[in-house]
Parts: structure tokens; C-alpha cells; sequence
């Protein structure tokens, strides 16, 4: 399970599908979303959007931080005029959200203004062997002041079989009568969809009741999909999507290996390198997966790891050992990605991992678990490609290289990783499944001390 969180435009709108999609209910929800580079094409918005121009408007920003309003960045009940002016002297703003996080405000969300007198508090989140929902009369910025009114039921081995009955009577039973059954029923309704989207959190804080219909109406909401069910619902996270076009349509998606049809944001404050992001464009284009994360362009331990699984144990274990601010980055290959492919994303690693040599040695660790079918010689034929291509700048760095592997082809493999180091004049250390997994980071640790 991958938690990723999505922008409120996002969550509203999904909510909104997946309510009239699974329930036939259609919530009293009309959002806008404004980003930076549409701030010369507003007009374009009003006339997709017509009620911006006749409804009073709740502005804020939609960007992946709290406490909005303590940074003057939420504006209450303001005509379009007035909404348009509030964004156009916030776009941009640089925000600092806590001790060394900062950025640009470069989104907003535009929503009718609902006057309201009550504040609910929803979230549904799952948990490794269940899914807890809690729900509270007195949501919004008062939640944490009373939290005793805070209820919770849990829901083994998943939530679908619990979604009926009176399940979810303890979390309504402090509400007046009149009330009760409704915002029962629309908890229940909520936990279906958090089911049906792939959801890993879904939380309303608050929501309230429309004035006039008594439809249940999210002020805030967070979600958090698990973006590797993206084969199985990345047509249900698309736009108005019907059932048949979401089944078409993530079919479609699975067959093809494409990315979700949503926008999963990094977190506020940060933003891609050139090299992240040339493997993002590597990784969208393959049904295999590359990803890579710097984390300190001046480290003096590099991954360059098989598997998702395998680069965690290898990020934690030279985190271990006491190097942890010396690792360079946190990436993998896996998913048996073509020998081009791994060339690509080798080529990429080592760019970063061999920039400024400054005298000191660096390690390398190719390194992970025994394969069940990527063919180790084929993907170690284009990471071999790299390193022959990058040798003087693996020489000006002391780059010694680190290796171990298993599986098809393995011995093959790392043959041709012993000659290449021969070849290239450069220290290449190669063990097979006989070594432990992460043996080789105390050997790569030692080498970058002996520097120090």
C-alpha cells in the first residue's frame, strides 16, 4: 500500500462521483480549482463554473498544509470580484509551515460560501488489519478541544462487510433523534467509497448540513488513495467517471501501465531536481517501476537497489550503521525493466551521485534481493552501459561500487560486473546470494571513513 494524498479540489470531486456513481446521491458540492499559470484565463473558469460569478465564495489555498487561516490565506464570503483579487495578491506567496518548510502558495480552491451552525468531524482510515472510523459532533477547529466526544468503531479485515446494519449506531448515538439516521447513513455511504476509490484516509474536518436540503456538505476533507490500486481504479479516480467508463477506462489503464488519472502533489515545500524528474518521465513511460529521491546532493553513499522491498533495507540499514546523513538518495528498479531502461536510470544515479568531487571517496551499492524473473544480466548490461560512459567522473570521485545480486541469470550478471571493474580501472566489490543483502553497505561505510 502507497498513501498518497490528493488536493481538496481533487477529494471533493471524488467524493461527489463516487456518491451519485454508488448512491444515486448527489451532494450540494461545486468546487473551482485555481493554479498559477491560470491566473491569465479566469474568465475561462466563470464561463465553465457560473456560479463563481452569482454565489458569495470561500478562497483558500490548495496546497498540502494546515493552519491556513493563520496566514491570512482563507477568505470568507466574497463575491467573484473580491475572490479573484484575494487569489491574484496571494498566488506566489512564499509560506513558511514549519521550522525549514517553506514554498510558493501556486493553488487555490473556490467553493460556495454555507453558512452553517454545526460542524461534524468524519475520518475513515485503514489500518494494516482493519479500518477505524471516527466521527465527532464537534468538528472543525474545536475537534482536539473535545476529543472525550470523539467516537470510533473498527472494522476487521476491512470495511465492506461492515458497511450495513447498525454497525456505526455508536458513533451517532450522542445526536439529536431528527439527525441521527441521516448522518448514520451518510457515514455509511462515506466508509462505500472509501472502499470503492481505494482510499487509505478519508477525513471531513468539518462537514456540515446544507441550510436548505439537509444534505450532508464537506467544508474540508483530506484524502489519501493508494496509488498502487491505480490498476484497478484509476478510471474511478478520473472526472464524472459511470461505472462502465470507470471499469473501461482503468482496464485500459492496467493494459497500458499508465500513471493514475489524478494528480498526486508532492509535499508542500518540495519540489523535483532535474535528475527526479527525469526518472519520473522514465517511469511513467514503462510498465516497470524506477523512482529516485535525492536526499543529499553531497552524500557519499549512493543506491542504485532491485526493488521496492530491498531499498527500504538498504536505506535503513545504512541509516543503522550511522550514516544516514551521508545517503545520497532512496530509489530502486524493479518490475523487470527493460536493459534501456536500466541505462536510463543508471545513467541518471550516477550524474548526481558523482557531482563536485571534493577528494573524499564515494560508495555505490548495487545492490538487492535474489530475483524471481528480472533477468539480472539484462538489467546489469545497462547499468554496465553507465558505468562505462561515466568513468572518468566515477574516477574523479573515488567512486568504489558495491554489488550484490541473485537470481535468473545472476552468475552472468556478476561476471560482468567483475570484468567491467577491470576494464574500467575502477574497484567493483561483487558478491552473490551466498553474502547477506545489506553485507555489502558495512563494507561500502568503512571505505567512505577511511576517507574522513
Amino acid at each position: 500500500m502507497a498513501r498518497k494524498k490528493v488536493r481538496e479540489f481533487a477529494g471533493k470531486r471524488l467524493l461527489k462521483d463516487a456518491m451519485r456513481r454508488l448512491h444515486g446521491v448527489e451532494l450540494p458540492i461545486r468546487v473551482a480549482q485555481v493554479k498559477a499559470g491560470a491566473l491569465t484565463d479566469l474568465a475561462s473558469l466563470v464561463s465553465a463554473n457560473p456560479w463563481l460569478a452569482t454565489a458569495k465564495l470561500v478562497v483558500k489555498p490548495d496546497c498540502l498544509f494546515g493552519q491556513r487561516g493563520k496566514n491570512d490565506l482563507v477568505g470568507l464570503n466574497l463575491t467573484w470580484t473580491e475572490a479573484e483579487a484575494f487569489i491574484r495578491a496571494r498566488m506566489g506567496r512564499e509560506v513558511e509551515v514549519k521550522a525549514g518548510v517553506s514554498g510558493p502558495v501556486d493553488c487555490f480552491v473556490v467553493e460556495p460560501f454555507c453558512p452553517h451552525a454545526d460542524e461534524y468531524y468524519l475520518c475513515i482510515q485503514s489500518h494494516r488489519l482493519d479500518t477505524e472510523v471516527s466521527f465527532s459532533p464537534c468538528g472543525g477547529v474545536d475537534v482536539e478541544d473535545n476529543w472525550d466526544k470523539l467516537r470510533s468503531v473498527r472494522l476487521p479485515g476491512g470495511s465492506e462487510a461492515a458497511a450495513g446494519g447498525d454497525a456505526f449506531a455508536p458513533l451517532v448515538a450522542a445526536l439529536d433523534p431528527e439527525r441521527r439516521e441521516g448522518v448514520g447513513r451518510f457515514i455509511r455511504q462515506c466508509v462505500a467509497v472509501f472502499d470503492d476509490l481505494d482510499c487509505t484516509m478519508l477525513e471531513m474536518n468539518p462537514f456540515t448540513l446544507d441550510p436548505h436540503t439537509g444534505a450532508p456538505f464537506p467544508l474540508d476533507i483530506r484524502v489519501e488513495l493508494d496509488d498502487t490500486a491505480a490498476f484497478r481504479s484509476a478510471g474511478k479516480w478520473a472526472a464524472g467517471a459511470s461505472d462502465a467508463d470507470a471499469a473501461a477506462s482503468a482496464a485500459a489503464a492496467s493494459a497500458a501501465g499508465a500513471a493514475p488519472s489524478i494528480e498526486f502533489p508532492l509535499p508542500f515545500g518540495r519540489a523535483l531536481t532535474a535528475a527526479e524528474s527525469r526518472v519520473v518521465s522514465l517511469d511513467e513511460g514503462t510498465g516497470a517501476s524506477l523512482k529516485l529521491t535525492v536526499l543529499n546532493p553531497r552524500g557519499r553513499v549512493w543506491l542504485m537497489v532491485a526493488g521496492g522491498g530491498a531499498s527500504v533495507i538498504f536505506a535503513d540499514t545504512v541509516g543503522d550503521l550511522g550514516f544516514a546523513p551521508e545517503l545520497g538518495n532512496y530509489g530502486e528498479y524493479s518490475g523487470a525493466p527493460s536493459e534501456q531502461e536500466t541505462y536510463s536510470y543508471a545513467c541518471t544515479v550516477l550524474d548526481v551521485a558523482t557531482a563536485g568531487p571534493d577528494g573524499r571517496g564515494r560508495a555505490l551499492l548495487i545492490g538487492g534481493g535474489i530475483a524471481n524473473f528480472t533477468d539480472v544480466a539484462a538489467t546489469f548490461r545497462g547499468i554496465i552501459a553507465a558505468l562505462r560512459e561515466r568513468r572518468d567522473a566515477l574516477r574523479e570521485a573515488k567512486m568504489r561500487v558495491y554489488v550484490r545480486r541473485g537470481g535468473p541469470n545472476y552468475q552472468a550478471g556478476l561476471d560482468a560486473m567483475r570484468a567491467v571493474g577491470v576494464e574500467l580501472g575502477i574497484e567493483v566489490n561483487v558478491h552473490g546470494p551466498e553474502a547477506s543483502m545489506t553485507g555489502i553497505c558495512a563494507e561500502a561505510i568503512a571505505y567512505v571513513k577511511s576517507f574522513d
